[in-house]
């Protein structure tokens, strides 16, 4: 590689001056001997050799393949790249290049602990200005997934995913605050619609039941937007306030009344069972009747089974929490919030190279086609609830 960018800074020499040690023809500029600059590439910086070149009036010109070859930066983008992976910017230098090796890493490589760190800081403030400035009004986006993840004790970022006609997933955003309440989940819902998703287009927000994001959701998409509470975190949370003894049937029971094709069904068995356990786990009893209308809307909306258990969770933004975790493990100590989003963010867009389609795509139309009715119906009702008001 180094050499055939010798070979193109001859070229553009030669383009320059003409042939070496060649007299007349219609030269633009004159040799001026040669001189050694650092390239940053993969394995750290190395002096290479290039001719210099110069106007008559004795301006220096730049040749175009170094001007390129410098302006690559292939150094910052494998050090964010190692960073991604795991490795440690301690372990930077020896992930690219042998001290021992043909190319010694001597000092000004560019592969030092600082190095590594400055240039990761740069390159993903950059990628988390230009993802959070993107223009999402050209997603046509059928649900989106919002849940926070506890960076520190005082310190919470919430995310949101979007899953579009097609399967897709797309990060959409991401805020930080001190706890999940209802300010910044409004403050992320503006962010979004800043950006262009219209809140006119009925969508089904699956959240983890925080109080706060259904609240924000509501105001600002409209109070009667299908919300879906996590199952499986409705069903951690009731079996926690359990006897042992109880955790594994109250499961099943819980998977039952979900699984079921009818809501008006559904609601009854759980209403039963929250009645059965009320003398022995009142507190378990009062979890299951807490907001079980959100518990069931993929039921009520009735769409098909396999699409019903890939939207009742938050399970595509856990498992992007979850790559979240894996590329911060390295993170001794969060400086502050910026440098808390930068990673986060990073950590999002990286998450998202490895993206599947949504399993159960091809039911994706069912989806649109009850959000479609839905809002036909919550547009027929509210105008005669307003009558019934106002008379």
């Amino acid at each position: 590689g180094l050499e055939a960018l010798g070979e193109m800074m001859e070229a553009d020499a030669a383009a320059l001056c003409g042939p070496r040690h060649g007299r007349g023809g219609e030269r633009q500029a004159q040799r001026w001997g040669r001189t050694a600059g650092p390239i940053g590439f993969h394995g750290g910086k190395v002096p290479v050799a290039r001719p210099r070149v110069r106007e008559r009036g004795g301006r220096e010109v730049v040749l175009p393949s170094w001007e390129r070859a410098v302006g690559e930066d292939w150094l910052g983008r494998w050090a964010m790249n190692l960073m991604l992976l795991g490795v440690a910017t301690r372990r930077f230098g020896r992930a690219v290049r042998l001290p021992e090796g043909d190319v010694p890493a001597g000092p000004g490589a560019g592969v030092s602990k600082s190095a590594a760190s400055r240039r990761f800081v740069a390159l993903s403030a950059e990628r988390m200005a230009a993802w959070m400035a993107q223009d999402l009004s050209g997603l046509d986006l059928l649900a989106v997934q919002i849940d926070g993840i506890h960076v520190t004790e005082d310190l919470v970022l919430l995310a949101a995913i979007g899953i579009d006609g097609e399967g897709a997933k797309h990060p959409l955003g991401l805020v930080e605050g001190a706890t999940e309440n209802a300010v910044v989940v409004q403050a992320l819902l503006d962010d979004l619609v800043g950006r262009g998703l219209d809140p006119s287009v009925c969508r089904l927000f699956i959240v983890d039941g925080a109080k706060a994001l259904t609240k924000a959701i509501r105001r600002t998409f409209g109070r009667d937007t299908p919300i879906q509470r996590c199952q499986i975190h409705k069903a951690r949370n009731i079996a926690e306030r359990l006897p042992k003894a109880l955790q594994a049937p109250v499961r099943r029971a819980l998977r039952q009344a979900w699984e079921l094709d009818d809501a008006v069904k559904a609601e009854r068995l759980l209403r039963n069972l929250a009645r059965t356990l009320e003398p022995r786990a009142p507190g378990a009893a009062a979890s299951i009747l807490e907001g079980l209308d959100e518990i069931l809307t993929v039921v009520r909306l009735r769409l098909p089974r396999e699409l019903r258990r890939s939207l009742a969770c938050t399970n595509i933004v856990e498992n992007v929490m979850g790559s979240v975790r894996r590329v911060c493990r390295n993170v001794k100590r969060w400086r502050d919030a910026d440098m808390a989003l930068r990673w986060t963010a990073a950590a999002m867009l990286e998450a998202a190279k490895g993206f599947r389609r949504l399993k159960a795509k091809r039911h994706l139309p069912a989806l649109r086609a009850a959000l479609t009715a839905h809002r036909a119906k919550t547009a027929t009702i509210t105008p005669i609830a307003q009558q019934t008001r106002a008379a």
